[in-house]
């Protein structure tokens, strides 16, 4: 069978499936054609785009808005302002000026020329034959329709745009730091996400994004000594001689033109990015049972050897998130030298080339898991980051144990010093917070990176780390091609476990709520030893109290948290277990008898995995003065 036709059959079984969970579910539907001419010497293209729009809503749509990203680029505007007024700016971002002591950091985009902003006009745009009014307010264009969409009917835009590459700055732009000519992110006019929500408008300061599912077809014509690679498969490449050994055809044919036209197919995909260069190499690598990884990076003798040792861990990052998750869903997937640190995109990433081994090889494994969490699972990352970066984070860091043959398992400890630390500076946001309206970029990282991670780690300590995997894979499964939410995957994790979540769901990222337990009291009764323990933090949890004994026996006690109405698997197997009556959130103070006299006590211990996030570890453990 056709491999695009196998994806086609398999995505509406899965829409069809992740419907069954949520009845009242739909999304709209996108299928883009663009043609673009690049002017390299200028930075500047012009492009048309036909766009076929899909209302599958119930609602009538009188309006639709289109991002122009690159408007953003420009002195004045909302991400530049931004930049001006926070006072942690992101410090690629800025311009550094010492006087002396004081250090000045001023906004790059506020210093740009009119040849170095980035811009995206759309002179006209049809609806059929209707030319549409339209009001443009920075990055996002407003569209009056003439003839409203009805619900679950179609209509047919087209529209003609001009653009132009802004000095690197921010993922997007021309001639990065390592030298990358063109970084071409976010570049095209795209259908904003209409959902059970509304509208989905959020101006780009220079965060996160959201689109909708569709079909990219894709030309572009650029200078003939120029690579590309991005998004989809390329459709000519014999034409243009791309991945070919033979090449000899397209050599005679680039001798007798100027330029080269690209012809590139995404399928069901929500973003369409590419990068070119023309002293970009290329590599490919066949995933046995998966898709092919290309490898563009820039012909520079100094990085060469260490994209060429990358190309193996990425076949086998590959391989573990496939086992993890689930079957990566395309047949390519192409990592590129570009851009301005690292960022995911459809098919692909965009990373910078110039790093030590470790971090190439650290940068590939998170934005390929993007891949998963963000490209085929796609959460309105604006909204719910913590379920992007924080779910990436984790199953990256598992990966990179894995690939990198560490001897000791990750314990994602660096997620829990980075949370405890932003605890300790006050500034926490509930992760319901916006992505743009965090109060400084440190409390947005933390936010979204670690304590999205814990979300993860510390399920594993509620339901155990099997039924954790479990969700992940189930939720994949359920979700795929659609925008889940935060309550999609605490109802698959309560499926998959039995246990009931919302409370977890709540308070980990409604709330700033923290943790933690005190073991308030220990003393003997006769033969038995009575401990009394604290809550002290306002979030609840199901404790694991560890107990080991003069003779260096050891024995475990598990409450269970009674609004959680579950009792997970014994964590450790080989250790006896108790499971004690559950804790109401309600009582403060709980106490059991651990059978023994207190003088046969060495110590106790809550949570010796330390998965639970409790902010005060020092009042978590008990050891006997008289031992």
């Amino acid at each position: 069978m056709n491999r695009l036709l196998q994806i086609g059959i398999l995505l509406l079984v899965f829409t069809a499936y992740g419907q069954q969970e949520r009845v009242t579910y739909w999304q709209q539907h996108v299928d883009y054609k663009m043609e673009v001419q690049m002017v390299v010497e200028s930075f500047q293209y012009t492009g048309t785009q036909h766009l076929l729009y899909t209302n599958n809503s119930k609602d009538t749509l009188n309006k639709v808005y289109f991002h122009l990203y690159n408007n953003a680029f420009q002195p004045g505007s909302e991400m530049d302002i931004r930049l001006q007024h926070v006072h942690d700016p992101d410090d690629r971002m800025v311009h550094v000026i010492k006087n002396g002591e004081q250090e000045e950091k001023i906004s790059k985009i506020k210093t740009l020329k009119p040849d170095e902003v980035g811009y995206l006009k759309i002179p006209f745009i049809l609806q059929g034959k209707d030319t549409l009014k339209t009001k443009l307010s920075g990055t996002v264009l407003e569209v009056d329709l003439k003839t409203p969409i009805q619900p679950n009917t179609t209509t047919v835009f087209y529209l003609e745009f001009e653009g132009q590459v802004p000095t690197q700055i921010r993922r997007s732009g021309r001639n990065n730091k390592e030298g990358v000519a063109l970084s071409m992110t976010q570049w095209y006019p795209k259908m904003a996400v209409y959902d059970f929500e509304g509208w989905h408008t959020d101006p780009y300061i220079g965060r996160e994004f959201h689109g909708e599912f569709g079909n990219f077809d894709v030309k572009i014509t650029i200078d003939k000594d120029y690579i590309l690679g991005g998004s989809g498969y390329l459709q000519n490449a014999n034409e243009i001689g791309y991945g070919y050994q033979d090449e000899g055809v397209a050599i005679k044919h680039k001798r007798r033109t100027k330029q080269l036209t690209w012809h590139f197919y995404a399928p069901k995909v929500h973003d369409f990015t590419w990068a070119a260069d023309p002293d970009y190499l290329h590599d490919k690598v066949q995933v046995e049972n998966g898709p092919v990884l290309h490898f563009l990076y820039k012909n520079n003798k100094e990085i060469i050897e260490n994209w060429q040792k990358l190309q193996p861990k990425a076949v086998r990052l590959m391989q573990f998130y496939n086992s993890l998750i689930g079957d990566y869903p395309y047949d390519q997937y192409s990592i590129i030298q570009g851009g301005d640190g690292g960022m995911e995109y459809a098919m692909c990433t965009l990373i910078t080339g110039e790093r030590k081994f470790g971090s190439l090889v650290g940068v590939t494994a998170h934005e390929m898991a993007h891949s998963w969490f963000q490209h085929v699972l796609a959460t309105n990352e604006a909204k719910h980051p913590w379920m992007d970066e924080g779910f990436t984070s984790y199953v990256s860091e598992l990966a990179m144990d894995e690939v990198m043959e560490k001897e000791e398992p990750t314990t994602f400890s660096s997620a829990y010093k980075n949370y405890f630390y932003l605890i300790e500076k006050t500034t926490e946001q509930p992760l319901t917070t916006h992505a743009d309206r965090y109060l400084d970029n440190l409390s947005y990282g933390i936010n979204a990176y670690s304590k999205g991670t814990i979300f993860l780690s510390q399920l594993a300590y509620l339901i155990g780390q099997e039924n954790l995997v479990k969700t992940l894979r189930e939720y994949y499964k359920q979700f795929q091609f659609t925008h889940p939410t935060p309550n999609d995957f605490k109802r698959i994790a309560e499926k998959v476990s039995g246990a009931h979540l919302d409370w977890y769901l709540t308070d980990w990222t409604k709330t700033t709520n923290t943790i933690d337990y005190n073991i308030k009291e220990v003393k003997e009764e006769g033969e038995q030893t009575k401990v009394v323990l604290e809550r002290i933090g306002n979030m609840p949890m199901p404790l694991d109290i560890f107990v080991v004994y003069e003779d260096h026996s050891q024995e475990s006690f598990h409450i269970p948290l009674r609004m959680m109405r579950y009792v997970k698997e014994n964590p450790y197997p080989k250790v006896k277990r108790t499971v004690l009556e559950d804790w109401p959130w309600a009582f403060p103070t709980y106490s059991f008898e651990i059978p023994k006299p207190k003088k046969e006590i060495l110590a106790i211990i809550i949570d010796p995995t330390m998965q639970m996030a409790d902010t005060n570890k020092d009042n978590n453990i008990y050891q006997l003065t008289n031992n």
